[in-house]
């Protein structure tokens, strides 16, 4: 089996795999996706911009997509009808969209670029071809977006506030 990007050069993700290794908070990527991993991951990922104000991530939207943030910051809020609850500023070398990732379920919160950003883009598609041709990437991938995740469960009472 190929990789999507086979026929085309390979993505340069050394400035996301340089964000990444800048990235101290706990529970970051770098724990489990050496930077060695990059370079198979790179082939099933897709480079993307926004400018600052642009919407990533729509709240209920229902794809599934993962995206890896190389620079810029992305703000997280989540529209109730009490008003809006601003969740995180999320910086580079992180990632958003693991929830819905993981859990098949609707976007529980829209995510914008805060400044203007490069993101990665992995979709359920491609990780699926990456799980079939490099099951060790996909793993460490998952333990890594896993991580990211719980920690951010047991951290959410410190993020919240209504603005």
């Amino acid at each position: 089996m190929t990789s999507p990007t086979s026929n085309a050069q390979q993505p340069d993700v050394s400035g996301l795999i340089a964000a990444i290794a800048r990235n101290i908070e706990p529970g970051g990527l770098a724990k489990h996706l050496e930077p060695f991993r990059w370079a198979v991951l790179a082939d099933y990922m897709q480079p993307l911009t926004r400018k600052r104000g642009e919407l990533l991530i729509g709240q209920g939207d229902t794809d599934r997509k993962l995206y890896f943030l190389e620079s810029g910051d992305l703000k997280v809020d989540m529209h109730t009808p009490k008003g809006i609850i601003h969740l995180a500023i999320v910086g580079p070398g992180s990632v958003v969209g693991e929830g819905s990732f993981f859990s098949h379920l609707a976007r529980s919160a829209a995510v914008s670029a805060y400044s203007d950003c490069k993101v990665w883009v992995l979709t359920p598609a491609d990780f699926d071809q990456l799980s079939h041709a490099n099951a060790h990437v996909a793993l460490a991938m998952c333990m890594a977006v896993g991580t990211v995740l719980a920690t951010r469960m047991l951290d959410m009472s410190h993020r919240l506030a209504v603005i």
